[in-house]
């Protein structure tokens, strides 16, 4: 009886051991499967290997973000695309106006070279051959769409048109049109009468983010991602947001109460030693009141973070339908934006926070990605690098040098400067006023220096608040920032295609 009994208990062991196997080979083998399964999903079915790109742009946003150091400004969503890509600390516009930017960047030339220096002229009325970078990619088989804002709109008179857009650079395009557009006799401006577009003005808007014009947008880009996984896509997400008015949904605007808001102060409110081409705010913040400084910089701040969230379901799509390790992903502003410095606000100067921008390129397989570079780089590079990176032949009259080299290895020497310029009026005649930025310094001449110089250190004063260029003991960086500005402005330093740094 005994012996029967261990019989059976031994039989007993190994019909559960024997289960057991099963069971794990049949865990081994879903685990297999469902491994099969997410590697298929990341694959194009149509067996077209080329990487896609998703470019999105913001409308000018300065770097008040939480991935460039803002102490307030909320903003996960770029913040998350920053730690997965390459984060460019001191990337520059060539001109802090939406219509020369954005042409310039889009074609991947200086606005010296376009002609376009204003928001109403076109490209192609001076050079009708030019192949933009959203055209270069359609002429080589991709799908190429844009939602939004990508060449110029006026806003937000042209919001839902087409706005000064370029037809050739394009497969498919949409416009969306939100409830701002409907909800415009309720925004509060500081100069009531005048264009929302050119003044500050700002909504703390009824509804939901969806029902806002980026909101309809994001929507429309994640359709589109939807409709064009299985072939190789670039699609160009422009959203109109943080362009004055400012609106975005009452929420946003509570993440960011009044008395957090802190005003521009001490060196970097002084006006002193600055020529008075650059100042283009008289008097200093238009002289309105304090309260009403805090509200458009609180409004700023809502309509960034309301942009951000936008930004975060195009990213999400990606990420859902599978298309992250074969999709490069961009993030930048077509330029910067003053609140406050020097008492100026918007763009249109030649001061860092109107210069520089916003840019993340997170493109797969790329060495330096989860990590920032501190190195001098410019939104005309833009163009050669998607090029570089997609295995694409540019122009070769390209103004802008590929970033590839900093993607791979963003501590590499980079010895170059960044160019951005603006135009003035003039009581009899126009001119110009030229600035290169370096690691170090910032250098600005007005009327090739006949109206003015300024030259700030930005290792001892990041804003901007002492002009150094008068100053004998600086008279060698002067010298060496006026040869980096003649080199980066000059017709010679074009051509350069996709040629890496030395």
């Amino acid at each position: 009886m005994r012996e029967a009994c261990l019989l059976r208990t031994r039989e007993n062991r190994s019909m559960t051991s024997k289960r057991l196997t099963r069971c794990v080979a049949a865990m081994a083998f879903s685990l297999v499967l469902m491994s099969t399964i997410v590697i298929a999903a990341e694959e194009p079915r149509s067996g077209d290997h080329r990487l896609n790109v998703v470019l999105i742009t913001a409308d000018d946003l300065r770097n008040a973000l939480g991935c460039y150091g803002h102490p307030l400004v909320r903003s996960p969503q770029i913040d998350r695309l920053a730690t997965r890509g390459v984060r460019f600390d001191r990337a520059y516009c060539q001109y802090p106006l939406c219509n020369p930017s954005r042409t310039s960047f889009l074609t991947g030339l200086r606005p010296d070279t376009t002609g376009v220096t204003d928001n109403a002229a076109k490209f192609r009325t001076n050079r009708p051959a030019t192949v933009t970078l959203p055209q270069l990619f359609r002429k080589n088989g991709y799908h190429v769409a844009r939602v939004g804002k990508l060449f110029h709109y006026g806003v937000p008179g042209q919001i839902g048109t087409n706005g000064l857009d370029d037809p050739e650079s394009w497969d498919e395009v949409v416009n969306p049109r939100g409830r701002d557009k409907d909800d415009e006799d309720k925004i509060v401006s500081i100069k009531p009468g005048t264009g929302f577009g050119a003044t500050l003005s700002w909504l703390a808007a009824d509804g939901e983010d969806a029902e806002q014009t980026d909101g309809k947008g994001a929507e429309a880009a994640v359709r589109l991602l939807e409709q064009n996984r299985d072939r190789p896509f670039f699609l160009a997400m422009g959203f109109f947001r943080p362009h004055t008015p400012y609106v975005a949904p009452k929420p946003w605007f509570k993440l960011y109460p009044l008395e957090t808001i802190s005003l521009v102060s001490g060196s970097g409110a002084r006006r002193d030693g600055v020529p008075a081409p650059a100042l283009t705010v008289t008097p200093p913040n238009y002289g309105i009141s304090t309260l009403l400084q805090q509200q458009a910089i609180q409004a700023y701040h809502a309509s960034t973070s309301f942009m951000d969230a936008q930004v975060g379901k195009v990213v999400d799509a990606v990420d859902r339908l599978g298309l992250s390790r074969r999709t490069i992903i961009v993030f930048m502003s077509d330029h910067g934006y003053q609140l406050g410095e020097h008492g100026l606000w918007q763009k249109m100067t030649l001061f860092e926070e109107s210069a520089r921008v916003p840019l993340i390129i997170a493109a797969p397989g790329m060495k330096g990605n989860q990590r920032a570079t501190s190195k001098v780089v410019e939104l005309i590079d833009v163009y050669p690098t998607l090029a570089d990176l997609c295995g694409l032949t540019p122009p070769a009259d390209l103004d802008g040098r590929s970033l590839r080299p900093l993607l791979e290895d963003p501590e590499r020497p980079w010895n170059h400067g960044a160019v951005t310029q603006v135009s003035r009026k003039g009581q009899s005649d126009p001119f110009k006023g030229y600035s290169v930025r370096s690691e170090r310094y910032r250098y600005t001449e007005w009327d090739g220096g006949k109206r003015g110089v300024q030259l700030y250190d930005h290792e001892t004063d990041p804003r901007e608040g002492t002009n150094l260029a008068t100053d004998p003991h600086h008279a060698e960086t002067v010298a060496e920032m006026k040869r980096l500005l003649q080199e980066g402005t000059r017709p010679a330093s074009r051509g350069e295609g996709l040629k890496p740094a030395p």
